[in-house]
C-alpha cells in the first residue's frame, strides 16, 4: 500500500513504483493518490483531491474526507495486509496511518520526511518508534535525525531524475506561438484551488504593474493539472486586461524557457532552482494559519532553495509583505542584464550541487522493497 495526500507527493510516489517495478515487475500496489499514483496502475482506494489542504482552518474544513480517508485504508490494512506500508510525506495523517500498520505487523518505509526540522521536532522519537526504515530527500535531514538517535538514508531528491527540459527556448515559443525576443514571465500561483484564490489576484496584479513599465513582456501560465481554466476564471484571470498564455502541456519547457517567475511557496521552487530560473517567492494562507504557524515554525525561511541554501537566495514575501508593489519591486530587481540576477543564478547553482546527482527514486525503490516482509 501507498499513501501520498497531495500532488508532490503523487508525483514522487509514481516514480518510485516505476522504480519499484523495474526491479519486482510482478508488484501490485493499492492505496491513496492521484493521476500520477493512478497511471502507475496504483489502485486507488481513496482519492488525494479530497485531502488537498494546506492551513489549520482549511484542515478543520475537510475533516470528514479524512476521516473517510482514514477509514478506507485501515480497513484494507485489516482485511488485505500489504507485504509493505508506504508512506509520503503528509505526517498527521500518515502517522497515525503508520501507527496502525505497527498494531497490525506490517512494515512500514517512511519516503520523504514530515519537516520536523521546521516544527513539532517532537515526533522525531514517535517517528523512530513507529516506522521501520525512512528516506530522506533533502541534505541537512539525515544529520537532523541522526542528533536525535535516528538513523535514515538519504536518497538525494527526487526530482533531479524528472525535471528536465526537452526543448529550445526557441522551439518552445514557436509551438506555443509566442514572440521569443520577449521577456517572458511565468507566473506559478500553486495547485490548489485555495493557493490560486489567495495568490492569483495578486500575481495578475502583479504583471499588470510590470507590464506597464515592460511593453516586451509576456505573460505564461501553466495550468496545474489538478486545476481548470474555469478555476482560474474564477479567481480573476479574465477580469485585466493582461493578454495571459495558458499552456496546459509542456509544463517544464515553460518554466525553463522563462526569463523570470513568480511562485507560491512550494515543491515549484526547487522545480525552478534545478532548472536555472530566476524567481521571486510569494505566498499567504488564511490569518488564523498565518498566527498558529508563527508560534510553532522554528526555521528562518519558508522555500526549499533558501533552506538548503541556508541562507536567503530567493525572495521570499510572504502574507502581509505578499503585496504587487513588492513581488513587482523584487522582479525587477532580478530583471535580465541585473547584477542581482546574475548573483541568484551563481547562488541556484550551489542549491543544484547541493541536491546530489539523479537516481533518488531508485536508491528508495532499492530500500523500499528490502524492508518488504
Amino acid at each position: 500500500m501507498i499513501v501520498a495526500g497531495e500532488a508532490s507527493g503523487d508525483l514522487h510516489g509514481a516514480h518510485l513504483v516505476a522504480a519499484m517495478k523495474q526491479l519486482a515487475p510482478d508488484l501490485s500496489l493499492c492505496g491513496m493518490g492521484g493521476g500520477e499514483l493512478r497511471r502507475q496502475g496504483v489502485d486507488i482506494l481513496y482519492d488525494a483531491a479530497k485531502m488537498a489542504v494546506v492551513g489549520l482552518v482549511e484542515v478543520i474544513a475537510h475533516l470528514s474526507d479524512i476521516r473517510a480517508a482514514r477509514t478506507a485504508l485501515v480497513n484494507e490494512l485489516r482485511s488485505n495486509p500489504p507485504n509493505l506500508l508506504i508512506l509520503i510525506d503528509y505526517p498527521d495523517f500518515n502517522l497515525l496511518l503508520a501507527q496502525k500498520a505497527r498494531q497490525l505487523g506490517i512494515p512500514v518505509f517512511y519516503y520523504i520526511s514530515p519537516q520536523v526540522w521546521a516544527w513539532r521536532s517532537g515526533r522525531v522519537k514517535k517517528i523512530g518508534r513507529i516506522i521501520d526504515r525512512m528516506a530522506v530527500i533533502l541534505p541537512f535531514e539525515k544529520e537532523f535525525y541522526q542528533k536525535r538517535g535516528v538513523e535514515v538514508d538519504y536518497v538525494g531528491h527526487p526530482l533531479l531524475d524528472s525535471v528536465r527540459r526537452t526543448m529550445s527556448r526557441g522551439d518552445f515559443c514557436r509551438l506555443h506561438q509566442i514572440k521569443p525576443d520577449n521577456i517572458l514571465l511565468g507566473i506559478l500561483p500553486g495547485s490548489r484551488k485555495k493557493e490560486i484564490r489567495a495568490m492569483l489576484p495578486v500575481f495578475l496584479e502583479t504583471a499588470e504593474r510590470l507590464r506597464e513599465i515592460h511593453a516586451n513582456l509576456s505573460i505564461l501560465l501553466p495550468l496545474a493539472p489538478s486545476l481548470t481554466m474555469e478555476d482560474l476564471i474564477d479567481c480573476g484571470l479574465n477580469r485585466q486586461k493582461l493578454d495571459i498564455k495558458v499552456i496546459t502541456e509542456d509544463r517544464y519547457d515553460l518554466m525553463a524557457s522563462c526569463d523570470l517567475v513568480i511562485a507560491a511557496s512550494g515543491t515549484v521552487t526547487l522545480e525552478l532552482a534545478i532548472l536555472d530560473v530566476p524567481m521571486v517567492v510569494a505566498y499567504k494562507v488564511s490569518p488564523l494559519t498565518w498566527f498558529v504557524g508563527n508560534m510553532l515554525v522554528k526555521v528562518n525561511h519558508a522555500s526549499l532553495v533558501n533552506l538548503i541554501a541556508g541562507r536567503e537566495v530567493v525572495k521570499e514575501l510572504m502574507q502581509d509583505e505578499a503585496t504587487p508593489e513588492n513581488i513587482s519591486s523584487a522582479l525587477q530587481d532580478i530583471f535580465p542584464g541585473s547584477v542581482k540576477r546574475q548573483g541568484m543564478l551563481h547562488d541556484l547553482a550551489e542549491v543544484r550541487r547541493k541536491l546530489g546527482g539523479e537516481g533518488a527514486s531508485m536508491r528508495a525503490a532499492q530500500l523500499a522493497l528490502a524492508t518488504a516482509r
